[in-house]
């Protein structure tokens, strides 16, 4: 039993290590959006 459970935690680290290869060889691409932000005409009013 106890080697059943190091055999199944072994095999998951090494399929971390080999998504974190995977991820780190080919990132994924950004998606750069624009941004807009509109403000507030009130925050602008002049006093004279």
């Amino acid at each position: 039993m106890g080697r059943l459970f190091l055999l199944v935690v072994l095999l998951g680290l090494l399929a971390l290590a080999a998504g974190m290869v995977v991820l780190g060889a080919f990132p994924p691409e950004p998606h750069p959006q624009q941004v807009q932000k509109v403000l507030p005409n009130d925050r602008f009013q002049r006093t004279q």
